[in-house]
């Protein structure tokens, strides 16, 4: 930057009233009398900008606190390089310099899954222990080693290793010697997936329930309407009964089901 803070006091009494210079005036006047005090007046009129980028990144990972002093930061970088000459607004040249910042942070700083605060902060205080005792015991210290030195327990000290993982994400395509085996494996292939005989069963059980809570005559309108797949004049004829009469079983039968379904959710 070439921000002077060696200006005096008396220097500002060169400077008109800041109330009475537009943006572009001021922009002008910082560029030929880099002080602090226009400085600070650009920032504040522009504050707003820092604001509004930085909700965009709400609830992803990183306090809001933080993400505005890095936005906060990146506008003061913005004024610093603005160049009224090139003719675009200050608003459009800030914009991409702040995100750029942000971005930067969160490459630096965010977790791809969200973690407690507590947690990250054990997990930084971890790698720098590691490599303190590393030098002093001239070994690779042991989980015992690092909780005495942070005083906390081995169990907090293997969680917080274990969301370490979560900071960046890994790629599935990820391979891992496969000792004895000719061909290495990839992590994809060690990421399990829903059984889908748990949906199979869990269906099975619940048609089952329901149809106690049915009648003889209900339970062949269901057998044969919805398992064997005949219409609704096929069922009539076999029962002796018309259509429409039917075509009321089935809805009373859903109806039975949606109840049950209820009680299962509750």
């Amino acid at each position: 930057m070439h921000t002077s803070f060696s200006k005096k006091e008396s220097d500002l009494k060169e400077i008109p009233p800041m109330d009475s210079l537009s943006d572009k005036e001021l922009f002008l006047l910082y560029k030929d009398n880099r002080h602090v005090y226009i400085r600070n007046e650009l920032v504040k009129r522009h504050l707003f900008i820092a604001e509004i980028l930085s909700r965009k990144y709400l609830n992803k990972g990183i306090d809001y606190e933080d993400i505005y002093q890095v936005a906060s930061l990146g506008l003061i970088y913005a004024i610093e390089r603005f160049d009224t000459e090139r003719g675009y607004e200050f608003s459009s040249f800030a914009t991409p310099t702040i995100i750029g910042e942000i971005k930067k942070y969160f490459r630096d700083k965010g977790w791809s899954i969200r973690v407690p605060r507590r947690i990250q902060e054990l997990s930084k205080k971890i790698n720098t222990t590691k490599s303190t005792l590393q030098q002093e015991l001239q070994r690779t210290p042991k989980i015992k080693d690092i909780a005495e030195y942070l005083n906390c327990t081995e169990e907090e000290v293997i969680e917080a290793m274990e969301a370490n993982q979560v900071y960046t994400p890994k790629s599935l395509d990820l391979t891992y010697d496969n000792e004895g085996e000719d061909k290495d494996i990839q992590f994809m292939d060690l990421i399990g997936e829903p059984d889908k005989m748990f949906d199979f069963i869990e269906n099975r059980d619940f048609i089952y329930q329901a149809m106690e809570k049915l009648n003889e005559v209900e339970r062949i309108v269901l057998q044969d309407r919805f398992f064997e797949n005949k219409t609704q004049m096929q069922v009539a004829t076999t029962l002796q009964v018309s259509q429409m009469t039917v075509s009321r079983m089935e809805k009373k039968i859903i109806e039975k089901f949606k109840k049950e379904l209820k009680k299962t959710m509750m």
